[in-house]
């Protein structure tokens, strides 16, 4: 199995929809808008809007021998009203006007626990170092701190043993299972 990734655009928004499968018709699920602000009738729309008129993409799209298995947002942290707004979060960084930020993942059912979030999070640095980034943070879910096995929806930031196997470190926590963990991309 091949792993490649591409950014997000118009000619693939179709794959998107395919890696959101049976949320692709609803514009009320998230669309990976939890950090963003939008005046648009819905976050599908927004993420739509996005696509259509942002000069860096937003985020990336995974395959797996060509065929669509996951997503990830990633773009300047900075761009972020809900990391930048949260007190929790900003009380661990720096202002950092270079600083990226990992907000989400998608990974298809039958994909999950192969390695795509990890491959995802790893072209999600690329892409950032391609973009003049000094660091990709992010704010995954420490679940072995957590009383019970949490489902799929509930990881959407991502895990710490995924950010760990692509390299980042922990720079503190908000929360006994909510680390921020750091990639530095120069010195």
């Amino acid at each position: 199995m091949t792993f490649r990734s591409q950014p997000l655009d118009p000619a693939s928004w179709p794959d998107l929809e395919r890696v959101f499968a049976g949320r692709a018709g609803r514009g009320d699920s998230c669309w990976c808008q939890r950090f963003r602000r939008h005046d648009q009738p819905d976050n599908r729309a927004a993420l739509r809007r996005e696509v259509d008129t942002v000069s860096v993409p937003v985020g990336l799209v995974g395959y797996v021998d060509d065929e669509p298995v996951g997503w990830t947002r990633v773009q300047p942290r900075a761009l972020l009203p809900g990391v930048t707004g949260n007190r929790a979060v900003r009380r661990l960084l720096e202002d950092d006007p270079a600083a990226w930020w990992v907000t989400c993942f998608v990974v298809r059912r039958g994909h999950r626990g192969h390695g795509a979030g990890v491959s995802l999070l790893g072209a999600a640095v690329e892409w950032a170092r391609e973009h003049g980034g000094s660091v990709v943070d992010g704010h995954p879910v420490d679940v072995a701190a957590l009383a019970a096995v949490p489902s799929p929806s509930a990881v959407f930031t991502g895990t710490v043993a995924m950010f760990t196997r692509a390299g980042f470190t922990e720079i503190g926590r908000t929360f006994p299972s909510r680390p921020i963990m750091r990639k530095r991309l120069r010195p």
